[in-house]
């Protein structure tokens, strides 16, 4: 009979290449992983993973493994999700969740305190990934559900063993001191409104970095980009001195000063937010709780 925690660990060590990685993520150290896929290896009978440089590669008996893994796990997390969805269905336990800061920040964080009243047994275990590390975890099932969104318009690549549901529509606006000229206008930006202001702006690389250059795609001339920041409340401390505007996805910002102005644009950038969970745990009373949670929330404008 294979070990379960040994197939996990192999699963690990192919996605990632090294065993230090794989036991970083499944919170070993690396000589519990090597004993782990040591076991493995008695009991297929065969070697499943092979030197590579620093690194190593799956054998072909290896690579069969792997492959039949996804069944192994979907068939044992079905079986623990039937027996919670008889239980009352009464969400309960810890739920690990993983996502994007500024998804943390507008959506996760102002649903924590009405889930706790309503779901009193369950708790949220949450820790900051970038979607695509996000999918990973929740596919390698080191995480239960997670938060992503779409990059420059394309959604990321969804594994076959993973389903999402869309539970919100992020905008970005311009931020202004109050004493800025282009509040007077009282009406959503054009781009022909925004050129010659100076800017603070998120580094390359960034999604808030791509709306800003496409916002200004086509325009004559670069627009005037003075700083380059990462923090939003840093940005919005720059705004604050009145020399420069930004901005800002509205589930990054912070609740506004009083002399600070968010204005809407005319064509408004924006991005798709996504729920991600293993299609073996979609009868999970706690993933559906949360869902509904963060369904509420967005439903009232968050």
């Amino acid at each position: 009979m294979i070990d379960v925690s040994s197939l996990r660990a192999l699963r690990s060590v192919a996605a990632l290449g090294t065993l230090a990685r794989a036991a970083e993520e499944l919170g070993f150290t690396a000589s519990a992983v090597s004993q782990q896929i040591k076991r493995l290896e008695r009991e297929v009978g065969v070697p499943v993973l092979a030197p590579a440089g620093r690194g190593v590669v799956l054998t072909p008996a290896g690579q069969a493994v792997v492959d039949s893994a996804p069944e192994v796990f979907q068939a044992l997390e079905h079986c623990a999700e039937a027996a919670r969805s008889v239980a009352d269905g009464a969400p309960q336990g810890t739920l690990r969740v993983v996502a994007f800061s500024t998804g943390v920040r507008g959506l996760l964080a102002p649903a924590v305190s009405d889930l706790a009243v309503r779901c009193p047994e369950l708790f949220l275990h949450i820790s900051e990934q970038d979607p695509d590390q996000a999918l990973h975890s929740v596919e390698a099932g080191t995480a239960d559900l997670a938060l992503t969104h779409d990059a420059d318009g394309l959604p990321v690549a969804l594994p076959p063993s993973v389903i999402q549901r869309h539970i919100h529509t992020d905008v970005g606006d311009v931020v202004l001191h109050r004493s800025h000229p282009l509040v007077a206008l009282d009406r959503p930006l054009t781009v022909a409104d925004l050129a010659g202001h100076a800017w603070v702006t998120s580094p390359p690389g960034t999604v808030c970095h791509q709306w800003f250059r496409r916002l200004f795609a086509g325009a004559d001339g670069d627009p005037d980009v003075r700083h380059l920041i990462d923090d939003f409340s840093t940005q919005l401390s720059l705004v604050a001195s009145g020399s420069v505007i930004a901005l800002i996805p509205r589930l990054a910002r912070p609740p506004l000063r009083a002399d600070l102005v968010a204005l809407p644009l005319k064509r408004v950038p924006k991005r798709e937010v996504y729920a991600a969970w293993r299609r073996s745990a979609n009868a999970s009373p706690a993933i559906q709780a949360v869902l509904a949670e963060l369904g509420a929330s967005t439903g009232a404008g968050l």
